[in-house]
């Protein structure tokens, strides 16, 4: 089998091994892989693995090789899946690898947000401490989290286990979510959206982004929530209007977001959250930890020993 890794460096930029996927087959690794590239690194593929290369059906036309398709990643949006179908090629992609990472990212912003770490860890470098009148100093509101109530839109693998980590710190659960409140344990309890946004604290996105989430948090929305709530964001950056949100801040409507997936990435420079008030953007990370990146792989490979038995698993073509 020859198989063609089109943009292997953000998945394992050398801290991790292909040997596992090298033994299946004939395999060449590409760190990135421009759209002018695509086909004639494509073009002897049988099977192809593409992190966020775009395969349309444009492109999959020009690869009457191609027999598998792997998404090295949860989302599968990059591949013209319908088409892939009709022409008999099998797509899987990689389900729930970095569930534990992301949720751990949900509340390092948070923590960030809540207790500003390094702010006044700067602070103390700067001398700021060693001259202070006083044995303490702080420069910004230190916010507690038991008893705060936590809103959490779409309850799967990701939300669930935010769900859980909030439990830990004391916090009131509320989600929004298609389970039936016969489904939830009785520590969290189901809210319509709107509600949700008006009532809780902070509000962790954790829907997928469909025709019907998308822009979920607007200026409307947005106005529902309480001057000193917080938002976050490790979903998809489609879910949030960013210049309703970037008003919102700047407004002082909301009191702040912490975000990790914006609507463009990179960022276009005008990008209004990267100057909003008390918005922290870290750079689409939280499933990038050596763990969840082993995790990922593992899979990969588990999925690509599945197809060459005949059985493949994570289908979602």
């Amino acid at each position: 089998m020859k198989i063609v890794v089109l943009d292997g460096y953000t998945v394992n930029p050398g801290d991790l091994s292909w040997e596992a996927l090298e033994a299946l087959g004939e395999c060449t690794v590409y760190e990135r892989t421009s759209p002018g590239e695509l086909y004639t690194r494509a073009a002897e593929a049988e099977i192809l693995l593409t992190n966020k290369v775009v395969l349309s059906a444009e492109i999959l036309e020009k690869l009457p090789k191609l027999k598998y398709i792997g998404v090295l990643a949860t989302g599968y949006n990059v591949v013209d899946v319908e088409a892939a179908r009709k022409q008999g090629i099998t797509v899987t992609n990689i389900p729930a690898y970095s569930t534990a990472s992301v949720a751990q990212m949900v509340f390092a912003h948070i923590l960030n947000i809540t207790q500003q770490v390094k702010l006044h860890s700067d602070e103390v470098r700067q001398g700021r401490w060693t001259g202070n009148s006083d044995f303490c100093f702080w420069d910004t509101p230190l916010i507690e989290l038991q008893g705060k109530r936590i809103g959490i839109v779409g309850l799967g693998n990701i939300g669930f286990r935010t769900a859980r980590i909030a439990l830990g710190f004391g916090m009131r659960v509320c989600a929004h979510t298609s389970k039936s409140s016969l489904q939830l344990p009785p520590e969290i309890k189901k809210l319509e959206l709107d509600k949700l946004f008006a009532t809780c604290d902070i509000i962790s996105l954790h829907c997928p982004l469909t025709e019907e989430t998308r822009n979920l948090v607007n200026a409307q929305r947005l106005t529902l929530m309480k001057p000193t709530a917080i938002l976050i964001n490790t979903g998809r950056g489609g879910l949030v209007d960013e210049q309703a949100l970037a008003d919102a801040l700047n407004n002082e409507k909301i009191y702040a977001a912490g975000v990790d997936v914006l609507l463009s990435e990179p960022p276009l420079p005008d990008n209004p959250l990267l100057t909003a008030r008390n918005c922290y953007i870290t750079p689409h990370i939280a499933w990038a930890t050596e763990e969840a990146r082993r995790r990922l792989m593992e899979i990969m490979v588990s999925n690509i020993q599945a197809f060459l038995k005949s059985k493949p698993e994570n289908v979602v073509s």
